[in-house]
């Protein structure tokens, strides 16, 4: 039995390095292949490029976000960063459009920003008006929650804005629609779902707020041990588990009201757009993230309160106070990783490398 199980660890080693190797030598001929397909690229004239669909390759890396071939050539040759398809949309409005931000990070690093962005508009939509465009479900799937789609959907119609012409803002397309009203038009189902997600969450959550600030209000006037008949002091107001007991309530009882109010705001905004930017991510990170303290504190005044009545003699206080982590424990693996997700989304680094130009 040992030597089988024995065997059966080398050969899934065994199976895992030849992984490993067929992944490099695969990305090591990706390499190569790319390489002189560069040099073929660049020892071509106009023409050529053109009967030999250069552009259209470019354009068809740029919408399966294969960045290495797009960065390499467009470093070799800059004139290919006008590339552009039978509608004129260039790299740059195809890389909005199918959301790829570290192609559009390109734009920083080649510092042709105005010039882009005033001369990218197609005979319908310009630069912005693709940032208002709904974006393919492929590049919103790994974001947890309609919000947290409509947050990223708002970051890029923002960082696009950023950079086009103020003349351009204003400009109506074919359908006579100003970049923000065509976002708007085409935004309003994932909005609606984002607003029933939010809603929902935070109901949920308050339920369990309200509850906690009810029960730590109850705790607190009847201590463990209860009070002397004849100074109405509580009997184990000298004990250290005391303070924790006490210290640990007050704490659970402020934080959960803190997560109701902001489950409350949550669930009385207005719901405009820019709302989801910052303003609804930062209240639920506030509420969940003071729903998680208070309910660590609640299971601390309890613990605290069962090991001052019991004097640490009964073998039941031990068990019992592991299983007080168990609350503690689905809380994280249910709720910890949205509440992380939305604080990275919220305040972490951007999706946009403006930082680019060190690779030039």
């Amino acid at each position: 039995m040992g030597n089988r199980s024995r065997s059966n660890g080398k050969e899934i080693i065994g199976s895992g390095i030849e992984h490993l190797y067929e992944m490099k030598l695969a990305h090591s001929l990706s390499r190569e292949l790319l390489s002189r397909m560069k040099h073929q690229i660049l020892s071509s004239n106009a023409q050529q490029r053109v009967t030999g669909k250069v552009y259209e390759a470019i354009l068809c890396a740029i919408k399966e976000g294969i960045f290495e071939f797009v960065f390499d050539i467009v470093k070799a040759d800059r004139q290919l960063v006008w590339s552009h398809d039978e509608k004129s949309r260039n790299i740059f409005s195809v890389a909005v459009q199918y959301r790829h931000a570290k192609i559009f990070s390109l734009i920083y690093g080649l510092d042709i920003k105005s010039a882009l962005a005033s001369s990218s508009a197609s005979f319908d939509n310009n630069l912005l008006h693709m940032a208002g465009m709904s974006a393919p479900s492929t590049s919103l799937d790994h974001i947890a929650g309609a919000a947290l789609q409509m947050q990223r959907e708002l970051q890029w119609f923002k960082e696009v804005e950023s950079i086009t012409p103020p003349s351009a803002h204003g400009l109506p397309n074919k359908m006579g629609l100003t970049p923000q009203q065509f976002f708007t038009k085409n935004h309003e189902d994932m909005m609606s779902k984002g607003e029933k997600w939010m809603k929902d969450t935070a109901s949920s959550c308050t339920v369990v707020g309200a509850l906690i600030v009810t029960i730590m209000f109850a705790a607190v006037f009847t201590v463990p041990g209860g009070n002397d008949q004849n100074n109405g002091f509580p009997i184990f107001l000298n004990e250290k588990l005391f303070m924790v007991f006490i210290v640990s309530d007050a704490l659970s009882l402020f934080s959960s009201s803190t997560s109701v109010l902001m489950f409350l705001g949550i669930l009385t905004s207005r719901y405009a757009e820019e709302d989801f930017l910052e303003s609804l991510p930062r209240k639920m990170i506030i509420g969940l993230s003071t729903l998680f303290f208070s309910i660590v504190a609640m299971m601390t005044t309890f613990s605290a309160a069962l090991l001052l009545m019991l004097h640490e003699q009964s073998w039941i206080f031990k068990p019992i106070i592991c299983l007080a982590s168990i609350p503690i424990t689905l809380f994280v693996l249910m709720q910890f990783p949205l509440l992380v997700a939305m604080a990275i989304s919220t305040y972490g680094p951007s999706i946009f490398d403006r930082k680019m130009k060190r690779w030039f």
